[in-house]
């Protein structure tokens, strides 16, 4: 497809507006995108199409009477936005295969490779301490073996792998349910800013199209298009998480669940994934040995990111759990697994120094979590 040819798809697509897979196919029978906006142009466009098409033909109508094609087109190149439509090479080859594909992607910054594997990372928003490190874990490792991570860049388990796949030197991509030129949601600002400048960040939403809850379900077919596999970090029984893993599935993508302990609201939903038949993974290890990735492109960014001098210090960083540990714990297992008792303020001075190098946090008093 030529620029020129583009450029009247880029108009034709918002003239149609949301939910216009029918309607578009439907308009191909009449001719390309430019002789469509010729006929509008005439006020011809109604006679060549039936009455059920009516209301859509005189919204295109108007839509072409003020619009100029290649004004409108080179303000969208120029904004840095790129436009793709699914005939193209350069459209996704995994999206492409799916039955209900968007007939166009608005993107910045990079597409995903499609040489190369690719997982979406999804889970709660208002994950749990373990959810978050394991998030950050998988995104690191995974991203620093060559895995594209995928997701839809929201609050809680999505951003947080997507962060960590970019801290770790990796791609990922962000899908929106709103046009690539808004940030959504707000809070994750410098996310959104990372990823346009080293991954990418799509949408089957013209620019300007503002957050509505309907655009988010048909944006998640998006994030499970474009991926190999769908792993659940954590996620109640009844959530929205679901609805990704449900698309992935008639899509016949895999999905894998991490597992949680049955007393967590947070992990039923991974847990009941894993009772009707999600692969069960615990480390992004197993899941690169299902991937068929055997190596890492990079150093181990892991092993960089979690260098610990030998002695008290690292020891301790291996009782730490992603669960709270008070310091009387702590303190106790240290005793036990190393036959010596840490004073309080030795440990303290520990604990502080794992907590002032990001390997640790204090909640809630004297409680600490991992943070890697």
């Amino acid at each position: 497809m030529t620029e020129r040819e583009k450029a009247y798809m880029h108009w034709l697509y918002q003239a149609v507006g949301m939910g216009n897979r029918g309607t578009l196919k439907r308009l191909k029978q009449v001719g390309t995108p430019e002789e469509i906006y010729g006929l509008a142009k005439q006020g011809r466009l109604a006679e060549k199409l039936s009455d059920r098409y009516r209301n859509k033909a005189e919204q295109i109508t108007a839509c072409a009477a003020e619009y100029d094609v290649t004004a409108e087109y080179e303000k969208l190149l120029g904004a840095g936005i790129s436009f793709v439509t699914g005939g193209e090479p350069s459209y996704p080859r995994r999206l492409a295969m799916v039955p209900d594909a968007p007939c166009a992607l608005y993107y910045v910054g990079k597409l995903p490779d499609d040489e190369k594997p690719a997982i979406a990372i999804i889970g709660a928003r208002s994950c749990s301490e373990y959810g978050r490190g394991m998030a950050k874990q998988f995104g690191e490792v995974l991203a620093a073996a060559g895995v594209q991570i995928i997701s839809g860049m929201a609050r809680g388990i999505d951003g947080i792998g997507q962060g960590a796949a970019l801290q770790a030197g990796g791609y990922s991509l962000g899908v929106l349910g709103c046009g690539v030129d808004i940030c959504y949601p707000p809070d994750n600002k410098e996310l959104y800013e990372k990823l346009i400048a080293t991954g990418g960040i799509c949408s089957e939403y013209p620019p300007g199209t503002t957050p509505r809850a309907v655009l988010f379900p048909p944006r998640n077919r998006i994030i499970s298009g474009l991926c190999d596999g769908v792993l659940v970090i954590e996620a109640k029984e009844r959530s929205g998480t679901l609805i990704t893993v449900d698309m992935a599935l008639e899509q016949g993508r895999e999905v894998y669940a991490l597992p949680g302990r049955a007393t967590d609201l947070l992990s039923l939903g991974c847990n009941r994934l894993i009772r009707q038949g999600a692969a069960l993974v615990t480390s992004p290890q197993e899941l690169l040995r299902d991937l068929g990735v055997s190596g890492s492109e990079k150093e181990d960014y892991r092993q960089q990111t979690l260098f610990l001098a030998e002695g008290v210090q690292g020891r301790l960083f291996e009782l730490l759990d992603y669960q709270p540990k008070s310091m009387e714990q702590l303190q106790q297992e240290y005793a036990s697994l190393h036959g010596s008792r840490l004073s309080v303020p030795e440990l303290c001075r520990e604990l502080l120094g794992l907590c002032a190098g990001g390997y640790a946090g204090r909640i809630g008093g004297n409680y600490y979590v991992k943070k890697m």
